[in-house]
């Protein structure tokens, strides 16, 4: 009785060593690109702010009013939490809220309380309306926006007036509050609106547009004018610039998630992005039809393929897929020349009595032929070729 012998498996997939030596080029690469990144990172994170920061050389900070402020002797801090910015308020200073759509009702109200009897000024730009409603009380902000950004004062508010035309061309304002100053209007709205408060010599400024407070943008029309009067009636200026991490917001508004943070037009932009990569992978993936052949550009020799295929079995060293292949087509053409069914071809009880009948030969010499471990070295899997040829041809001979 005779027994198969498994041919141990030769793995054509990379090795570690070999997938490292592919890929080490592009991980050097990604290292060098983010230790670049930090590193410009921390070189710059000192000189570099967000818009209208007075701390900011940016084209869109603000520290060229913030410098002229100081040479007319007004003192500039910047605070970022609703806690000191209500401390701050008082009849010697000017609040200016940076981004007052920002804050959540609950903080807009309490800025609302700490300034309306402080006798100061408050600033607010670019408010919109959920806004005004809190923070200006009598003050309704129009959802069209001035096609003009540079605008002429007409009215009797001294700064304006002094001033002349101005970048404040932006959200457009209408107040009922009597003896409020409605400045630099665009179709009939103003886009400076000075609101008096109730009582006191405190008044509230809304700006429509940051424009005139912008390093860019401060040495054009009567900008600077406007800014360092606007900002420069009280000897100290507190700028406020809201800030999402205040723990204010989180404290009387709960916990937000990162999802409570978008607006909601990037939320349903994104939803509309994926129902068009659905709609995209759906269509890509539906066949309109059955399956056309197509002619190949070119023929192909089944030599090439032949060879093709042998390079590539001799570059993964894989003898013994080699030899398993060549066995195998061999045992297929051998036998039905042996009277044995296709099917059982490769079953040594079947196919081995057949061929030892046929030629008078020993079995376990063809066994160890057609059944056997797979060669060691080339040399050995070329005269296996040889062997299986030589056989092939004894079986078809007459």
């Amino acid at each position: 009785m005779t027994t198969e012998v498994t041919p141990p498996s030769t793995s054509a997939s990379p090795t570690a060593r070999q997938v490292w030596t592919r890929t080490r080029g592009i991980a050097l690469a990604l290292v060098l690109l983010l230790a670049a990144a930090v590193a410009i990172a921390l070189v710059r994170s000192d000189a570099r702010h967000g818009e209208l920061d007075p701390r900011s050389a940016d084209p869109n900070g603000s520290r060229a009013v913030a410098e002229l402020l100081a040479d007319r002797g007004v003192d500039t801090r910047v605070v970022t939490t609703l806690d000191a910015a209500t401390a701050a308020a008082g009849p010697d200073t000017t609040l200016l809220v940076a981004v007052p759509d920002l804050l959540t009702a609950p903080q807009q109200s309490r800025l609302r309380s700490a300034t309306a009897d402080s006798a100061g000024r408050t600033v607010l730009v670019s408010a919109g309306s959920r806004s005004v409603e809190q923070l200006a009380p009598g003050v309704t902000a129009d959802p069209a926006t001035s096609f003009d950004s540079t605008l002429a004062p007409r009215c009797d508010l001294p700064a304006a007036r002094r001033a002349g035309t101005a970048d404040t061309g932006g959200i457009r304002y209408t107040t009922t509050v009597l003896g409020a100053d409605e400045c630099y209007p665009s179709e009939r709205l103003s886009t400076l609106l000075r609101v008096p408060a109730p009582s006191g010599d405190g008044d509230t400024v809304l700006l429509g547009s940051p424009d005139i407070l912008l390093n860019d943008r401060l040495a054009e029309h009567g900008n600077a004018s406007l800014a360092l009067q606007l900002l420069g009636s009280r000897p100290h200026l507190v700028w406020y610039l809201p800030s999402l991490a205040d723990a204010s917001a989180a404290s009387e508004e709960g916990e937000r998630g990162f999802f409570d943070l978008l607006p909601s037009g990037w939320l349903w932009g994104t939803l509309q992005l994926f129902v068009a990569a659905a709609l995209a992978a759906l269509w890509r993936a539906r066949r309109l039809g059955p399956l056309v052949p197509e002619r190949l550009p070119v023929a192909i020799r089944a030599s090439e393929t032949v060879e093709g295929r042998a390079r590539l079995y001799r570059k993964a060293n894989a003898r013994d897929r080699a030899a398993t292949a060549l066995r195998s087509a061999t045992r297929t053409r051998l036998a039905p020349l042996a009277g044995v069914p296709v099917t059982q071809a490769h079953a040594p009880e079947a196919l081995l009595p057949a061929l030892s009948a046929h030629l008078q030969g020993d079995e376990h010499d063809l066994h160890a032929l057609l059944f056997g471990p797979p060669p060691g070295d080339d040399a050995s899997l070329i005269q296996l070729a040889d062997r299986l040829d030589a056989l092939e041809r004894e079986v078809r001979r007459p």
